[in-house]
């Protein structure tokens, strides 16, 4: 009997990591921070601002009456399978695939804990320059939006297998 290579499912301690990161500021923010008042970390660029987000990327269908929270965390479960899936059929030191997978899965799932527990997202990172604001963001966001540029960049660059190889 072979030995099957080993696959990348052990690159879901990173999605671990990501989750426990990820609640951990939100307890923070929720036990530390007021609701939608700015707190300087950075003046004139960054401020710590409690705000929830019941929808999705920049508050996409926040006022939809509810629904959506149970839309957005069968679509955040649904991807973080497919992606547990697909790492199973990865090498485990093919990288380039593997790490982008575990930041959107570690990223999802965050927030659909967020959903169920709270019914929003917690969001508390507030970038803006003057007048310019960036919707507020959390951990979980940034590592699905890097996870997201990961998939991208790593799938364009990524090279071609010759003919034959």
């Amino acid at each position: 009997m072979q030995n099957p290579k080993p696959n990348a499912l052990t690159w879901l301690l990173l999605s671990v990591v990501v989750i426990v990161l990820d609640q951990w500021t939100k307890a923070w923010v929720l036990s530390s921070l007021p609701e939608y008042t700015p707190v300087p970390v950075i003046d004139g660029f960054w401020n710590w601002y409690r705000t929830y987000n019941t929808g999705a990327a920049f508050s996409f269908l926040s006022d939809a009456g509810g629904w959506q929270t149970w839309l957005f965390s069968a679509l955040a479960v649904g991807i973080s399978g497919l992606l547990a899936f697909w790492l199973s059929r990865t090498p485990r030191g093919d990288w380039r695939t593997a790490l982008p997978f575990a930041l959107v899965v570690g990223g999802a799932i965050g927030n659909v804990i967020d959903r169920i527990v709270h019914g929003h997202v917690i969001d508390f990172v507030q970038w803006y320059w003057g007048d310019h604001y960036w919707p507020a963001f959390n951990i979980a966001d940034s590592a699905i939006v890097a996870g997201a540029l990961g998939i991208a960049l790593f799938g364009l660059f990524q090279r071609k297998p010759t003919p034959g190889s």
